[in-house]
């Protein structure tokens, strides 16, 4: 099992980036495939969740309307689209399966990537 995060950067506030998550080593479509990020100091947060199968999808508060996650179930990759990029959205971001037919909390999530750095300057 595999989950590849890329797309991070720097960027000012305001600006926008996507970020990418390849999966491979699993039946995607059994899966939930999280976003989550972390700062030091702090606990890894979750942010956007999506089931693969039927497209369910959830947004922690502080990124609804700005953040949208979606799917492309061909290529077993899920993205990150994060707009009206602030600084307190400075963090590692890091994608994360869960073999589940809906979104659950964090420690659900068996499989991880990396994480891929992401820095919104003011």
């Amino acid at each position: 099992v595999q989950l590849v995060e890329s797309g991070g950067g720097l960027v000012q506030a305001g600006g926008s980036l996507r970020l990418s998550c390849a999966t491979s080593g699993f039946t995607f479509d059994d899966y939930a495939i999280g976003w989550f990020r972390q700062v030091p100091g702090k606990e890894r947060e979750g942010v956007s969740c999506i089931t693969t199968r039927n497209r369910s999808t959830y947004y922690t508060d502080s990124v609804k309307g700005r953040f949208t996650i979606s799917s492309d179930n061909a290529k077993n990759t899920v993205y990150l689209q994060m707009n009206s990029l602030k600084p307190e959205d400075t963090a590692v971001y890091y994608c994360a399966g869960d073999r589940a037919p809906r979104c659950r909390s964090r420690t659900y999530f068996d499989y991880w990537g990396q994480g891929t750095r992401v820095t919104v300057s003011s």
